[in-house]
């Protein structure tokens, strides 16, 4: 039976023994073990807690470690020199190893008596939540009973209050406490549903994903920098493919990229849903490989059915094709960061590969030269070659960008030497980037004549 929200409620601690389960210190980082012992010999109970003890459990390598303790923040930061307090809605202490930050939060309760600190949105958000309690309080406080798992440096045993454990052991993600009480709470909640459950492998409890498309529109309250982030967690971290799935399966798809599900709405033939699935796959691919990724590459596939939505819009005002194009990738951008705070070195490189596309086009010697040495080639090259999922009728310029990379300088001049040129106007439509200008025709000398001798050049 699963204890509901009032910690009357709840069972007797479930220990688990050190030899019952497969968290070692080994897989601990030093600095926050460092901080656990500290805070024990000071007198005050310490564990770690939340991702760090789940994805152990799940046999995964964290990378955050974060503490849950008796002491006040101000203690913690009486005991580490090398501590900061931050934090207005959650007060936390940061102490400070390096580039390493362990996160120390103190036990919350779950209700105020009016000596703390809490407040609640009309709606039933939390604006601030600085209510302390003891560790029963705590754990009834967090969201999934997953991230509710307290592991000890006094007895090396994990903690269970609200059948964490058995979740694990079952691959289920539950929340604690009434569901749309806990999405109201913090509508962000949903996209760290489905972003835990596609990164565990995990299934989302019926009742935890059912209020789930019901409620999606609460997101938009959240604020668009924290949106971002959460974007970043769910598609950069090697799990981003099942995280898209998962929020077009809920219904959340809509309210992160509105634009971008109104596209594929209408993709019937399914191309451009699997140009961004492959996309996504590339960069789940690469992360697993300990390659570097570039976000803006993402967002520019994530975009790329809102974009040429947008260029649809367009096509019967007649615009210059620069003109068009530039317009349609500003719309995007602007209506999508009404949504997610999308940073300028992101969107600047963004728009540039998705206006670099029109000029693998071109074959004449100076453009392609110049293309080949634009800071964007190799990110805009492999859009195109991404793009023949949508458009196969692309591989031809793919094969034909591959062998130019490959060739040298003379090499590729003679064979575009031997090229024939594309029509007129397709190269005076050609882009040359955002912000050029347009070389003015060369004014052509007129030759005096005896009509003319003598009089000022008018010619054009």
């Amino acid at each position: 039976m699963k204890p509901d929200s009032d910690p009357s409620s709840l069972h007797a601690p479930r220990l688990v023994a050190r030899d019952a389960h497969n968290v070692s210190r080994k897989q601990i980082s030093p600095n926050a073990l460092r901080v656990l012992y500290k805070l024990n010999e000071a007198g005050f109970d310490a564990y770690l807690v939340g991702g760090a003890v789940r994805d152990l459990l799940a046999g995964l390598h964290p990378k955050d470690f974060d503490v849950a303790t008796s002491a006040t923040p101000e203690q913690v930061k009486a005991l580490f020199r090398n501590c900061r307090l931050i934090g207005r809605r959650f007060r936390l202490a940061h102490v400070i190893y390096g580039p390493e930050v362990i996160e120390v939060a103190t036990f919350r309760a779950n209700s105020d008596d009016g000596s703390g600190d809490r407040e609640t949105h009309e709606g039933g958000r939390l604006l601030r939540d600085n209510v302390y309690g003891s560790i029963e309080d705590d754990a009834v406080r967090r969201d999934f009973t997953v991230n509710a798992l307290y592991y000890g440096v006094r007895d090396f045993a994990v903690i269970d209050y609200v059948g964490g454990w058995e979740d694990i052991q079952h691959r289920t993600l539950r929340l604690i406490g009434d569901p749309e009480l806990r999405y109201r709470e913090d509508p962000v909640r949903m996209l760290r549903a489905v972003r835990l459950a596609a990164k565990l492998g995990f299934t989302i409890e019926t009742g935890t994903a059912a209020p789930i498309p019901r409620l999606a529109a609460l997101i938009a309250e959240a604020p668009p920098a924290r949106l971002f982030d959460e974007m970043l967690k769910m598609f950069l971290a090697g799990h981003g493919e099942a995280s898209f799935d998962a929020l077009d399966r809920h219904g959340l798809l809509a309210v992160i990229l509105p634009e971008t599900a109104a596209a594929l709405a209408d993709d019937h033939d399914g191309r451009q849903r699997a140009m961004v699935r492959k996309a996504l796959a590339n960069t789940d691919e690469r992360v697993r490989a300990g390659k570097t990724v570039t976000p803006y590459f993402l967002f520019a596939a994530l975009l790329w059915p809102a974009f040429r939505r947008e260029l649809g819009h367009l096509a019967h005002e007649g615009l210059d094709p620069l003109a068009m194009q530039q317009r349609a990738a500003d719309r995007v951008t602007l209506h999508q960061a009404h949504r997610i705070a999308m940073p300028r070195r992101f969107s600047i490189p963004m728009q540039e590969v998705w206006l670099l596309q029109s000029r693998f086009d071109i074959r004449q010697r100076k453009r392609v030269f110049r293309l080949l040495a634009h800071p964007r080639f190799r990110a805009a090259y492999d859009f195109l070659a991404l793009r023949t999922i949508e458009q196969p009728e692309l591989a031809g310029p793919v094969q034909f960008w591959t062998e130019a990379q490959t060739m040298s300088h003379d090499g590729l001049a003679e064979k575009l030497a031997h090229a024939p040129h594309p029509p007129a106007d397709e190269a005076a439509t050609e882009t040359e980037g955002a912000g050029k200008r347009r070389r003015r025709p060369r004014r052509r000398k007129r030759h005096a004549s005896a009509s003319d001798e003598g009089l000022p050049d008018t010619a054009p």
